[in-house]
């Protein structure tokens, strides 16, 4: 029994909508970097489905994920060192208190 293409589209969909909805809705930036990794994680899952079905043999696109994984977790170490040095700089990881940083 194979299992529909959509079964995986739509959660990845649901996935995607959620992160944007976080990423536009939230002021605090970690829930803005939750809604990031969220859409990149829904982005990846799309990457697998998409090479499973059209080219059923090849890795291409399980690799490209790999890759895609790895450096989302650069990405967030690095969105994570920035976060704590504004919290360490102002008090509060709020995006609407980021303006005190300015000279």
């Amino acid at each position: 029994m194979d299992i529909s293409m959509l079964w995986y589209l739509v959660p990845s969909v649901v996935m995607f909508a959620c992160g944007i909805y976080g990423f536009v809705t939230r002021k605090n930036l970690i829930a803005i970097l939750i809604s990031l990794e969220l859409m990149l994680n829904a982005a990846d899952l799309n990457f697998v489905v998409f090479n499973r079905y059209l080219f059923p043999g090849s890795m291409e696109g399980m690799v490209f994920t790999l890759f895609a994984v790895a450096l989302a977790a650069a990405e967030t170490a690095l969105a994570i060192a920035i976060i704590i040095n504004i919290y360490r700089a102002i008090g509060n990881t709020d995006i609407t208190e980021i303006n005190k940083m300015k000279f």
